[in-house]
Formats: structure tokens, C-alpha cells, sequence
């Protein structure tokens, strides 16, 4: 009983690439690009901040020096 998968012959889109194409050409894709409605308003800035950081210095994740300079940013101090 063996199953022969046919696939139909398309061109391969590297999505990875910044030059490839398609709709979304030049971004960058975000994953969870909608997941701050559901924050307060402070939570909500504190994202965006985050977000804007990452893209800003090329970056999928943060330490926690990055996130303290982040929220002292805000104006937020001990």
C-alpha cells in the first residue's frame, strides 16, 4: 500500500529573502504582529518599544540588559 504523492510543479519563493517576491517585499515577517490589543496601554507601549527595538537592531530576541535600557527609555527608573 504505497501512496505516491504528485505535487504540481511551481515556482519555489524563498519568503527568508528580502528580494524575493510577493506581497509582503521588504518587511520583515513578524509572528505575533497583533498580539497588543489585549494589553493595557502601558503593556501596549512597552511592546511596541520592544518591537521597535528588534527591528531596529536587527534582532529576534533580547537580553536583559537591552530590556533595561528599554524601559529606562520610557522614562521608567528604581
Amino acid at each position: 500500500m504505497s501512496r505516491t504523492l504528485v505535487a504540481e510543479q511551481s515556482e519555489f519563493v524563498d519568503r527568508r529573502s528580502p528580494y524575493g517576491t510577493g506581497e509582503g517585499q521588504g518587511r520583515e515577517r513578524r509572528q505575533f504582529t497583533n498580539s497588543h490589543e489585549e494589553l493595557s496601554p502601558e503593556a501596549a507601549e512597552l511592546a511596541r518599544a520592544i518591537d521597535t527595538y528588534k527591528l531596529s537592531h536587527r534582532r529576534r530576541f533580547i537580553n536583559f540588559e537591552e530590556m533595561l535600557s528599554i524601559v529606562k527609555s520610557l522614562g521608567y527608573k528604581r
